[in-house]
């Protein structure tokens, strides 16, 4: 039986028993029923009929209701409340509330945060506070570190195990590194590495002529190839080319010696169950190209290898050592006011930088036209592909887009860096810079370039090479007081491993959250007081980040403790102050 059948309006049962009834009817059947008790005809006990029908007011409240409270009727609206708050924190359907005129509320439609750069009105919010700072007593380049807070670290790799005379080699291991600077230093130091983990002689790597860089240069053109020799000769055999007698095999070309395809990453356990059985069949395989196909997880002697390679046998040339030298002299003597300190920031604004991010300023139409042409010149077709949606916004608010000139002034200023602090900008060609770099000049007039800091004769045999260019910039940045790094890449990974090798562990460095930055800079409201407490708190978390050990997953390059540096702790004494390594 199915329960009871409806009810009529006398009251009286039905003796036959009703079908059970469809849903779509089931909202008819309780009206019905509210109908008949409420109203109906003859001795129906009382009741006050109700006239007329149910406003729409009154439906969509009872539809509301009875769904809700029906079984599982909740969980319908488990998306739509998610799919709501989804859109209002993106934005989708935020509005702000602009007037109250003749006691109506204006209301626009709020763009999603980060999808309008805001950073012009905030920089026209807080420069009057930032003028009325200018020259304070209180500049952050004398105290944004306090060293006493860490562990002293000292450089050990001349702990690594050498020999007086190297085991007979099981060949000749020929190497292609790519890319720019740092990711030839990287191929070089991995290359060094795996010589001497399969027992090879390692060729003067070759440098592939990369299409994005287009700099020619060879090794000796960069790094000064003897320093490099002598400073490993204990350690790994290197050559400067093949022997002849060894080409000869290959006809003299060299492109007939086996291309290793090793792949990205690769175990030492890979080299050694692959690649050293060819070795010693054909007595020399070339690997190309060899970017990161070392694992960052190896043994420590590979890692000590590695700090070696890239800390003490890679200096650079002669020509550049030179100039570099005196670039560092003049940002020091043009620093005197602050004990020659400096600061230094890497500033990723170029065109390729800014399109390949796909992030919007506020350039308009032209920008973005300028922006599609620059994608599609240098990564053709990657950014067309069907079902690739390019979102400015929410890449802003990841983090991912490229700090302007502006917003680095802004942060510098907030964290404390008064007007009269020296800073050093390296950088490639920044674009539209007249327009980016003036906001940047007028909070730090003591900006300095490579451009600016050396004369065009001395930079006229570096035009043209990116990397001896980039040479230059990493050697100021690596003796400033303060390094800043606003995009990430291998300049400043290598930059900040270096100094970190320099500065008894810690890197010096500044590294902004720049999610956290992207919001302070989508509120043009922002009150000076809370932008600088922000600031600070960002400076005090980087000197906290400033001594960092490495993780299993990290590069030695960037994280040198412990496998590179060993700890170096004071002994209490009462008549003297004595360290002691451990």
């Amino acid at each position: 039986m199915h329960g009871l059948s409806r009810l009529g309006t006398g009251g009286n049962r039905s003796v036959s028993p009703s079908p059970p009834s469809s849903p779509r009817y089931r909202h008819g059947r309780y009206k019905s029923f509210g109908a008949a008790a409420g109203g109906g005809g003859g001795g129906g006990g009382g009741g006050v009929a109700r006239g007329g029908k149910k406003t729409t007011v009154d439906k969509i409240v009872f539809v509301l209701i009875s769904t809700v409270f029906r079984r599982k009727g909740l969980l319908l609206f488990a998306p739509l409340l998610y799919i709501s708050g989804m859109l209002l924190f993106m934005g989708s359907l935020g509005f702000d509330v602009v007037s109250l005129k003749n006691a109506v509320v204006i209301v626009h439609r709020r763009s999603p945060p980060g999808s309008v750069y805001r950073s012009p009105q905030v920089f026209q919010k807080l420069w009057p506070f930032m003028e009325a700072e200018s020259n304070a007593t209180y500049n952050a380049l004398m105290s944004a570190w306090n060293l006493k807070m860490h562990q002293v670290w000292k450089p050990c790799v001349n702990s690594i195990a050498s020999k007086t005379e190297l085991p007979k080699s099981n060949g000749f291991l020929i190497i292609e590194a790519n890319g720019g600077l740092n990711q030839q230093r990287l191929s070089i130091c991995d290359a060094v590495a795996v010589a001497w983990l399969l027992n090879a002689t390692l060729v003067i790597p070759i440098f592939h002529l990369n299409s994005v860089w287009r700099d020619s240069s060879k090794f000796g053109d960069i790094f000064d190839e003897e320093f490099f020799i002598h400073t490993l000769r204990n350690h790994v055999n290197v050559v400067r080319e093949l022997p002849q007698d060894v080409l000869q095999k290959f006809d003299n070309n060299i492109s007939n010696i086996v291309n290793l395809r090793v792949k990205g990453w690769s175990s030492s356990a890979h080299y050694l169950q692959k690649v050293l059985p060819k070795l010693q069949a054909m007595g020399a395989v070339r690997i190309a190209p060899f970017s990161n196909r070392l694992a960052y997880s190896v043994s420590s002697n590979i890692q000590g290898l590695r700090c070696l390679s890239n800390f003490q046998a890679l200096r650079f040339s002669e020509p550049i050592r030179t100039l570099a030298d005196k670039m560092v002299e003049r940002m020091i003597k043009n620093s005197s006011h602050s004990g020659g300190k400096y600061v230094s920031v890497h500033l990723r604004f170029e065109m390729d930088m800014v399109a390949f991010s796909c992030c919007e300023y506020d350039g308009g139409e032209e920008e973005r036209h300028e922006m599609d042409m620059a994608r599609e010149r240098s990564w053709r077709g990657k950014f067309r592909r069907r079902g690739r949606v390019i979102r400015p916004g929410v890449n802003r608010m990841d983090g991912k887009c490229p700090l302007t000139p502006l917003e680095v002034g802004m942060m510098l200023r907030g964290m404390g860096f008064d007007n009269n602090t020296s800073v050093y900008v390296a950088a490639g060609n920044i674009y539209k810079a007249e327009k980016y770099m003036a906001r940047l000049k007028q909070m730090f007039p003591r900006l300095e370039t490579k451009d600016t800091l050396a004369t065009p004769e001395e930079l006229a045999p570096f035009k043209g090479h990116s990397s001896r260019l980039a040479a230059l910039d990493y050697t100021v940045c690596l003796h400033s007081e303060v390094f800043v790094t606003t995009q990430g890449g291998n300049f400043p990974h290598f930059l900040m491993g270096h100094r970190r090798y320099l500065y008894g562990g810690h890197a010096k460095t500044i590294k902004p959250d720049k999610r956290k930055l992207a919001l302070l800079f989508d509120n043009p409201y922002i009150r000076w007081e809370t932008f600088k407490r922000q600031m600070r708190d960002m400076l005090r978390h980087s000197d906290v980040k400033g001594s960092e050990l490495k993780k299993p997953s990290g590069s030695v390059y960037t994280f040198p403790m412990p496998d590179c540096l060993c700890k170096q702790t004071e002994a209490k004494n009462v008549n003297s102050n004595t360290t002691k390594l451990i």
